[in-house]
């Protein structure tokens, strides 16, 4: 599931709609994009999704509420990106790792997360989880940013492992969303973190026996 390209409606403050109203003006600070998208995660994590305004992300990252509009015309523009970038902070998608093995690529791309940085993740998801009931397309764009980086990434893993011919014909589309759905499932339903035990065993419990059963002969129907 990829929200890449896609628009979430919601109404502007002001009048505006969307990202196509900003104005053209001095080129934006990337830095000062990231030190907001923090503050809305912190906001998103602490209110829920309903709680959030955007005079309290400015607040929390010191800017002021027009420096915020500037960039994201609408909340739901700004909840979706800062849950892009708290996934992106996980993986970099330039230096995936390739040791010629699919077990140890995966396993290479476990990161370690500190208690805080769990709950943050867990309250975020979860939050978004209950969007489904009020906005379906809001939950859908907010859970695929999410998990559009991890899917691109077991995506690249498991293409390689198919074109090195160590596990031939396998279904890399459909199981490439294999293990960032579960862990989705984990953080937003159950509410619980994604350890590095659940992750090894998402990998040889789940993922590579489903890699292996593309090689097995399909019985005659």
């Amino acid at each position: 599931m990829s929200t890449q390209g896609a628009t979430v409606s919601a109404e502007p403050k002001g009048g505006r709609s969307g990202r196509s109203a900003r104005r053209p003006g001095r080129k934006l600070d990337a830095a000062r994009n990231t030190q907001i998208l923090d503050a809305a995660l912190e906001v998103l994590a602490e209110a829920g999704y309903e709680g959030m305004t955007i005079d309290a992300v400015a607040a929390r990252a010191g800017a002021a509420r027009a420096t915020v509009y500037r960039r994201w015309s609408t909340k739901a523009d700004l909840a979706v990106d800062a849950v892009r970038h708290m996934s992106q902070t996980d993986v970099d998608r330039s230096e995936l790792p390739d040791t010629g093995n699919l077990r140890d690529d995966l396993i290479a791309t476990i990161v370690p997360q500190s208690i805080d940085d769990q709950q943050l993740r867990i309250r975020v998801m979860s939050g978004l989880a209950t969007l489904s009931k009020t906005d379906p397309r809001l939950a859908e764009a907010g859970s695929g940013a999410g998990l559009e980086p991890w899917i691109q990434t077991s995506r690249t893993l498991l293409q390689r492992a198919v074109d090195r011919n160590e596990y031939p014909g396998a279904d890399v589309e459909t199981l490439a969303q294999v293990i960032p759905l579960m862990c989705l499932a984990r953080t937003a339903l159950q509410q619980q973190p994604i350890t590095p035990e659940f992750s090894l065993a998402l990998i040889d419990n789940v993922l590579l026996p489903a890699m292996s059963g593309a090689l097995r002969p399909r019985p005659a129907s």
